[in-house]
């Protein structure tokens, strides 16, 4: 029991990362309700994916089970690549959106005149030298510091849930809810640990799921609880407390929230709530990819080489972190609608179709895939101009004055 509530909050850790913090601004311009519609709809495919994933890697029992691997074995060589490019978009856009949210909220929320480099660079410098310590001393980290967020989340939302106007959660817009699918989707992925759970569990099927299970239900009462307190107290407008300020300024939600409350224990503990988030998710990602490079090292050269993987690990987000300190939100789109989509929502329906033994078993594969495609072709339509949302439009202000809810 002792292990599944330590990988229950190894999986907390990383869903209650940087995508909490993005979620209620992503989403928030879609309204309440199509939000927690969403989460609810990606929640579940993404468990799928999850229990489809954690039985590969039980059937095989290795130590080195790696996705690449795993998608070639039942795709073919196409397979292989799609993951390689799939994990890459994830993991690189995850670790930039982790420093460049960083920065952001501490040069926001102190209201610093320094550029955001150097509080990029002086975190970056910190938590690398973390990740040089030992696998298990790391996860023993990440577990005391997951339990330290969630008493600091739960007293935050305590302290917003007194200012909630429950009038703004009646606003919707459906046209807007494709803006923050792959939040949603992103807000509820785990997946590149699951390897690491499997092995952890000793390759148990029925503790693997309690710990998946335990873990995405924490994950999602979290999300939903800011979800409320974000949008029932923040006004939809563009104030500097506002969520369209917020959603054009690539702002993470604690931002507006200290600003609007101005209450300097909530801007302690909300700053400490989001820093503490983003290490723990960032740790746990870069171990990933430093886990990643070390694969493909070993897979070409038949050998692996610790510091030519860390540098290709850490060289990439802190270079595009530096050159746009401004990415946050788009990073997390990126990642959401093309990396996490593809390689765990698309590909594992995939195998969950082929490895089907029944009508029902075959039906509920498909839907997974259509969902997936669905979310990917959305995201395409938006990245490449075919689909507009944009709270600029002329007829913002219409839609909120239409919606009748008493924003303002």
């Amino acid at each position: 029991m002792r292990q599944i509530i330590s990988m229950a909050l190894l999986i907390v850790g990383n869903l209650v990362g940087v995508g909490i913090l993005a979620l209620p601004i992503s989403t928030g311009i879609a309204g309440f309700m199509p939000t927690m519609i969403g989460l609810f709809l990606t929640g579940f495919a993404m468990l799928l994916s999850a229990f489809v994933l954690s039985r590969e890697a039980i059937e095989r029992k290795i130590d080195t089970f790696n996705y690449p691997s795993l998608y070639k074995s039942y795709l073919g060589n196409w397979g292989k690549w799609v993951a390689i490019v799939a994990n890459l978009i994830i993991l690189y856009g995850i670790l930039t959106a982790y420093l460049t949210a960083i920065a952001t909220i501490v040069i926001n929320t102190f209201h610093l005149s320094i550029p955001p480099m150097w509080v990029t660079l002086g975190y970056f410098s910190i938590i690398t030298i973390i990740t040089f310590f030992k696998i298990q001393t790391i996860q023993r980290y990440i577990a005391v510091l997951v339990v330290l967020k969630c008493i600091a989340f739960a007293i935050i939302c305590v302290m917003a849930e007194l200012k909630v106007n429950i009038n703004n959660l009646a606003y919707s817009y459906w046209p807007f809810f494709p803006a923050g699918i792959p939040i949603m989707i992103g807000a509820f992925h785990f997946h590149n640990i699951i390897p690491n759970v499997c092995q952890s569990l000793r390759w148990d099927t029925t503790a693997i799921k309690r710990s998946i299970i335990a873990g995405m239900l924490i994950g999602l009462l979290m999300n939903t609880s800011w979800i409320v307190v974000t949008l029932g107290v923040l006004p939809m407008d563009d104030s500097p407390v506002g969520i369209i300020h917020a959603f054009k300024e690539n702002l993470p939600a604690t931002v507006p929230m200290s600003e609007f409350l101005n209450s300097r224990l909530f801007l302690l503990l909300a700053t400490g709530f989001a820093v503490v988030s983003i290490s723990t998710a960032y740790l746990s990602n870069v171990m990933a990819l430093i886990g990643f490079m070390d694969d493909i090292s070993y897979q070409q050269f038949g050998r692996t080489n610790p510091l030519a993987s860390r540098l290709l690990a850490f060289g990439p987000p802190i270079v595009i972190a530096i050159v746009y300190p401004n990415i946050f939100l788009k990073a997390m789109d990126i990642v959401g609608g093309f990396g996490i989509v593809s390689l765990f929502g698309i590909l594992p329906s995939l195998i969950a179709y082929r490895k089907a033994s029944t009508s029902g078993q075959r039906a509920l594969a498909a839907v997974m895939f259509i969902i997936f495609a669905v979310f990917f072709i959305l995201e395409c339509a938006q990245e490449f101009g075919f689909l507009h949302i944009d709270p600029d439009k002329e007829y913002w202000n219409v839609m909120i004055k239409d919606s009748g809810s008493g924003i303002k």
